[in-house]
């Protein structure tokens, strides 16, 4: 799915499919979202869980009103690689996204991306004892920028190769 964007000059550009980050943790979901041409990500909002029929339900809302096409979820790997038990948790959580709406889920290497998070936010002069309500929201930002970034270099290093 395309959507036409507004590029500033009056003329519409095709832009690609929104592509949704999340931050999977027990009790808060944070999610981000691709811009319209997907090359930054934006946040989203922070889902407080209740069960996993209302967060599913919820996450379709998102799905739909955005156009999204694909997910990136995080993936919190120990350090050495190995999976830890919240890895096992968003692994489920990515095979339920993949179940209940057919998109194509990414999992993502998240190590450290909370860390980075603080840290975002203590440069950006933001009180730690506000985060709770966006904390999550900043790694999904973290996790989604990355593997955009990640997608753009393929991109570049196939089209060098094939000229």
């Amino acid at each position: 799915m395309k959507e036409a964007v507004d590029n500033g000059s009056g003329e519409t550009a095709v832009g690609a499919p929104r592509v949704l980050g999340f931050d999977v943790g027990d009790r808060r979901i944070g999610l981000a979202i691709s811009d319209p041409l997907g090359h930054t990500a934006q946040p989203l909002f922070t889902l407080h869980r209740t069960n996993r029929r209302a967060d599913l339900k919820w996450i379709g809302r998102v799905l739909r009103k955005h156009g999204v096409a694909e997910a990136v979820v995080g993936n919190p790997l120990y350090m050495s690689g190995d999976q830890s038990p919240q890895a096992a948790k968003s692994q489920a959580f990515a095979e339920d996204l993949r179940a209940e709406f057919g998109l194509t889920v990414h999992l993502w290497d998240e190590r450290l991306t909370t860390t980075q998070a603080h840290r975002h936010l203590d440069e950006a002069g933001h009180a730690a004892a506000g985060r709770k309500g966006i904390i999550d929201q900043v790694a999904a930002v973290l996790i989604l920028q990355s593997f955009l970034d990640a997608r753009e270099h393929r991109r570049s290093v196939a089209v060098e190769d094939e000229g």
